[in-house]
């Protein structure tokens, strides 16, 4: 009986790289084409293979180790792809946390290529260079997978299983470290397969059978959506239209439901609807403001779509729970519904009539929608906006219309400010067929304003808008309603923004009024140039009541 020959490899050329280089081709093969990166000893073969790529990788580098990581979260949020970023260990890997710790609140694929200390001196605190104790436990505490590559041959594996972890189930940040010492070594590694797409996780067809009859049974549904929905928006609106269900979004979930439908809520609004409801269908959120600000009784039938097995009954047993890809998963639900579901009376003329009533009640903030109606106005329906915490991203997140997924970034439960202009940075450049408008306060501002470098250097036109108060407005507003006006640390001393734009050589333009913001962004848009428009305001009356709602179940 003739001897069976072994199956080739799929993968059989075998080539001398560094492990920086290896490192590159497993970027590469993963579609990866942008690395935002600052420089350092620590880094220098793997920039060394950066270079020698050419035109496959281009290198984005930035004023600071956090510029650097908040582009790439802006970009990993803008594009739902997998993004990168490169920095030295210790103060590099420490600046950077911030981003990471924002990257894992929000689920957003961000891939750190973090330098290391040489390979032997790892743990035993000699004094090196940015040496950090226990440096991969830090890591390990701020992202979802970690990874020490040790030599070539590792570097190819051990990148595709973090880019492959960051895709799959609960999206993510990963991080993979490599010592001084080892980005540079030689040796034989076998080419870089092109990755297999990843299988899709397999639907529980019993439980979406459950979850139509609890929501076929249903009388008021609302449906409840975050960040995981973003890639079901289409699902989602078919069945608030089969569920004549009202679709509440805040923040992360805003753009699912396109805020001209009037089913499209936000939290006033879907705060009163969470009241009434004897079903829920939450779809990719975890549901704590809802459930510890909100209450929650018997009367309450929840279902669940979550990517991670343990979300679901993280605050409370849901009545279903579905694991998986909302998309799909919704999709399936769909298709049970229309064999289950009753003929529901339409509710469109009552939802036109409760969003004009919460309209004229948010008529409060009316300086700061002024403001949002010409950014509204002039940025186009694909257009991002990327708030910032300040008295407009307040309200924004209340009251500006957003029309599709992705076009609204703002910074998940982490809501750290000076996230803004250094994460729209990376929004713009990793979409640059589409305008970018970043809103700061003075005092957020400062803390990335340094990439205006970065903007100018890259030709990336992203336009900023810079509200002035000479405060950190909330906290001053706090201290003087809860503290008796006992005031400290909250007054600022800025510079003048349209000459520190200048100085950078962008366009410094300054608005006095909504009008004038309207005539600068529309010159901006058109201009395609790094540009900062600084609008002075004044104290801004304050959005909490509308945020911050007491319970209106379970009492």
């Amino acid at each position: 009986m003739p001897r069976k020959r072994p199956k080739k490899s799929a993968v059989t050329a075998i080539a001398e790289m560094s492990t920086g280089e290896a490192a590159v081709e497993s970027l590469i093969a993963h579609g990866l084409d942008t690395v935002y990166a600052l420089p350092g000893v620590h880094n220098d073969h793997l920039f060394d293979a950066f270079q020698r790529a050419g035109d496959r990788l281009k290198v984005v580098h930035t004023r600071h180790e956090q510029g650097a990581a908040y582009m790439a979260l802006g970009a990993a949020l803008a594009t739902a792809k997998p993004q990168a970023y490169a920095v030295v260990p210790g103060p590099g890997l420490l600046n950077s946390g911030a981003a990471l710790l924002t990257a894992y609140g929000m689920n957003a694929p961000v891939l750190g290529l973090i330098g290391q200390i040489p390979a032997g001196a790892i743990g035993r605190s000699q004094g090196h260079l940015h040496e950090i104790r226990d440096q991969a436990g830090i890591i390990k505490r701020l992202v979802d997978h970690y990874a020490h590559i040790a030599g070539p041959t590792e570097a190819g594996p051990k990148l595709a299983k973090a880019i492959r972890a960051m895709s799959t189930g609960r999206r993510g940040p990963a991080v993979v470290e490599c010592a001084i010492d080892v980005w540079g070594k030689r040796g034989k590694v076998a080419a870089v397969a092109s990755p297999s797409p990843p299988r899709a996780p397999k639907i529980d067809h019993d439980a979406v059978r459950r979850a139509a009859k609890v929501l076929a049974q249903a009388k008021r549904i609302l449906i409840v959506c975050g960040g995981g929905a973003q890639g079901a928006s289409t699902e989602v609106t078919l069945l608030s239209d089969l569920l004549q269900a009202p679709v509440l979004g805040y923040r992360r979930g805003r753009g699912v439901l396109d805020s001209r439908n009037p089913f499209s809520v936000t939290l006033p609004l879907g705060r009163e609807l969470w009241g009434e409801a004897d079903a829920v269908l939450a779809v990719g959120t975890r549901l704590l403001m809802q459930m510890q600000n909100w209450g929650i009784d018997r009367d309450l039938s929840i279902v669940r779509v979550d990517a991670d097995p343990e979300e679901p009954a993280r605050l409370h047993k849901p009545k279903v729970a579905l694991v998986g890809d909302a998309a799909p998963i919704l999709a399936r639900l769909i298709d049970e519904l229309s064999k289950v579901n009753p003929r529901r009376p339409p509710r469109r003329a009552e939802m036109e009539e409760r969003q004009a009533k919460w309209r004229s009640r948010l008529a409060k903030l009316a300086p700061q929608l002024a403001y949002l109606e010409a950014i509204r106005a002039e940025l186009p329906e694909d257009g991002i906006f990327v708030d910032e915490v300040t008295q407009i991203g307040f309200a924004a997140r209340l009251a500006l219309p957003v029309y599709r997924p992705r076009t609204f970034l703002s910074p998940g439960y982490q809501d750290n400010l000076g996230w803004g202009y250094a994460t729209a940075l990376g929004a713009q450049h990793a979409r640059p067929d589409v305008p970018v408008v970043s809103i700061n306060g003075d005092g957020g501002f400062l803390y990335t304003a340094s990439e205006l470098a970065t903007a100018l250097h890259h030709r990336i036109p992203l336009v900023a808008v810079v509200f002035v108060d000479s405060a950190f407005g909330n906290v001053r507003r706090i201290q003087e309603e809860v503290f008796a006006n006992r005031l400290i640390a909250c007054d600022l001393t800025n510079p003048d923004f349209v000459k520190y734009a200048e100085s950078f050589g962008a366009a410094g333009r300054r608005a006095r009024s909504p009008g004038e913001l309207r005539v600068a962004l529309r010159e901006a848009f058109a201009a395609r140039e790094p540009t900062l428009i600084e609008v002075p305001v004044g104290p801004m009356p304050s959005p909490w009541e509308f945020i911050l709602m007491p319970k209106v179940r379970g009492k």
